[in-house]
């Protein structure tokens, strides 16, 4: 597209072009709708005067008569959500701006009139790493009285977990105690996202309408289209409701055969998808159950594998609604609840009802450890409606597009282990480990914004990334490397033993020899008497590691959320206390200052 054709359809003076073209360069897609939105309020309620006698329309009374939604995301479900709600609404002629939390004004929430929030739960009970100072706001004391907003809350979660859509709940209830009316009730979403998210999204936009009153603003306010000012890419016709078949071009274990772990270097074809990605992002795999598996869950429930079951406008065999259709590897709330309905089994009863043996249940059990161990009778209908259904997962990529092309790679932890006296694994690491070259793999890429390298090349960079979590950092470095970036690179890995877990070992020395790596510090756990785990090297490397970051270093943690990431997180502000002689208070706030700066990010699981 020439330039001139697109200056010809821009409604604005030569010079205004020009500064738009510069505002608008390099926004990201939150950013772009949250313009977008304000500028719609600007247009819905602004006379239009002479241009010598502009009035403007100031920022309060833009969000006043406006919808604000705002995500807090580590997966990527809440952004897609929220962009998908925001989407909806535009469409619907709704003024709408739509910010990441990190990225909300918190000054600008006691003027906000219509707000929805959607927002994950991490591990125990945590808000993502994009909106802790947004939710730490709300639930401090400067939070204000908000008695003329209206509000809704959507929370996702993982029902295995204890404290399932404990953000979401929490955010909900501090909004009511704060004066705000609740629209509607919240919504809590499991795995299976959509069960819950679609038929809350659609009552939000609805809510949204008759709130704002779309209406009478269309006839009042003229319709508008957005041209663009650059030509645009052909939008990716592949994504995580239509994956991608990938071809697996290599499957290749890296660590010992004899080792106590199969990790696995997978590299697949992107060719023809369409897709691009940049170091820091995932791809989502969508798996099919082991064969094996669903066969013993058949079996465990006495069920006939051929039984027909309709069920969500399909029917199908109950063995095929298992094999990639239902969850088995992870155990969820609602069908442990079903499933002791029937049992009616003291020892399971008391197990539910324990908010300390509970918890362990989900995580240490199969569903077919529950219907071996507590049997009950279920049909199959009834079976697959109990059952959530199966989620993709998501893995860090394990390179950069300059280097591998138009191909992505992944480390995958193979999970193969004993319990309860039968074998057990984990549905997307062993779909994985079983894919010989030639063969294809439904996929999609998932971006990650919170993770990105230094827009600045010459900043340092430390990469914190114990066993898998090494992956996105190998993206890191040849992204680095393959640019010229002239910030040095420091990174520290760990796994239990040296001899047979050191991930990429040859590629890091390499690096190092090259003057593309600038500092590697190890730590292989089981490998001397006494436990040595990255948190250790940390400590150990304090003095350094702490003028790197005082010198400007990005920080980047990758990994376990539930241990690794809490104490990482703990050795950092140690670090802090001792080298910048401050106070644990003070240390956890320059760890968020970092954070607010993307100067401390995390992609943890």
């Amino acid at each position: 597209m020439s330039a001139e054709p697109v200056r010809a359809l821009i409604p604005l003076p030569e010079e205004k072009t020009g500064l738009l073209t510069r505002l608008v360069d390099g926004l990201d897609q939150a950013s772009l709708h949250w313009l977008s939105g304000y500028t719609a309020g600007l247009a819905a309620h602004a006379q239009v005067p002479p241009r010598d006698g502009a009035t403007l329309v100031s920022v309060e009374t833009a969000v006043l008569q406006q919808l604000t939604i705002v995500y807090g995301s580590q997966t990527g479900n809440s952004k897609r959500l929220a962009e998908s709600l925001a989407r909806e609404a535009g469409n619907a002629g709704l003024a709408v701006r739509l910010l990441r939390a990190d990225a909300y004004p918190l000054r600008e929430l006691k003027s906000e009139r219509l707000l929805y929030v959607v927002i994950s739960t991490q591990g125990d009970g945590d808000p993502p790493d994009d909106a802790r100072g947004f939710v730490e706001f709300i639930a401090g004391k400067r939070a204000p009285r908000l008695e003329e907003l209206k509000f809704a809350v959507l929370g996702l979660g993982d029902s295995s977990y204890a404290q399932f859509c404990a953000v979401g709940a929490a955010l909900d209830s501090r909004l009511a105690e704060l004066g705000a009316a609740r629209l509607f009730a919240r919504g809590d979403a499991d795995v299976d996202v959509d069960t819950i998210a679609r038929p809350w999204l659609q009552r939000a936009l609805t809510t949204a309408r008759e709130t704002l009153k779309t209406e009478s603003l269309k006839t009042s306010a003229p319709s508008a289209k957005v041209t663009p000012l650059r030509p645009q890419r052909a939008p990716v016709t592949w994504n995580r409701e239509r994956p991608y078949s990938a071809e697996v071009l290599v499957n290749q274990r890296i660590s010992a055969r004899d080792g106590s772990r199969d990790i696995r270097h997978i590299e697949l074809s992107l060719k023809d998808s369409g897709f691009s990605y940049e170091p820091g992002d995932a791809l989502g795999v969508w798996p099919t159950n082991p064969a094996s598996l669903v066969d013993d869950v058949i079996g465990a429930a006495g069920l006939d594998a051929q039984s027909l079951v309709a069920h969500e406008g399909q029917t199908l065999p109950l063995r095929d609604w298992l094999l990639d259709r239902r969850e088995l590897t992870r155990l969820a709330r609602p069908f442990v609840f079903a499933h002791a309905q029937r049992a009616r089994h003291d020892d399971l009863d008391s197990l539910v009802a324990s908010p300390v043996a509970f918890p362990v249940l989900l995580a240490e059990h199969q569903v077919v450890d529950v219907l071996r161990r507590f049997p009950a009778a279920w049909n199959a209908q009834e079976l697959v409606a109990a059952l959530r259904p199966l989620a993709p997962r998501l893995y860090s990529i394990a390179s950069s597009p300059k280097v591998a092309d138009d191909e992505a790679h992944l480390t995958v932890a193979r999970v193969d282990y004993e319990a309860f006296g039968h074998r057990h694994f984990g549905a997307a690491s062993e779909f994985l480990a079983a894919r010989d070259a030639d063969n294809r793999v439904p996929v999609f890429v998932e971006s990650n914004e919170r993770f990105r390298l230094p827009q600045d090349a010459s900043r340092d960079i430390i990469m914190i990334g114990p066993g898998t979590g090494v992956a996105p950092f190998r993206g890191f470095l040849q992204d680095r490397a393959a640019t010229g970036a002239k910030g040095r690179n420091w990174l520290f890995f760990g796994n239990p033993h040296f001899r047979s877990d050191f991930l990429y070992q040859v590629e890091w020395q390499q690096a190092l020899r090259r003057g593309e790596l600038h500092r590697l510090d190890v730590a292989f756990s089981r490998d001397q008497d006494h436990k040595v785990y990255v948190q250790h090297a940390i400590r150990r490397r304090g003095r350094e590691l702490y003028a790197w970051i005082e010198q400007g270093a990005h920080v980047y943690v990758c990994g376990d959320a539930a241990r690794m990431a809490r104490d990482v997180h703990a050795a950092l502000r140690d670090v802090i206390v001792e080298q910048g002689a401050k106070s644990l208070d003070e240390a956890e706030a320059t760890l968020s200052r970092l954070a607010a700066e993307r100067r401390y990010s995390r992609d943890v699981y």
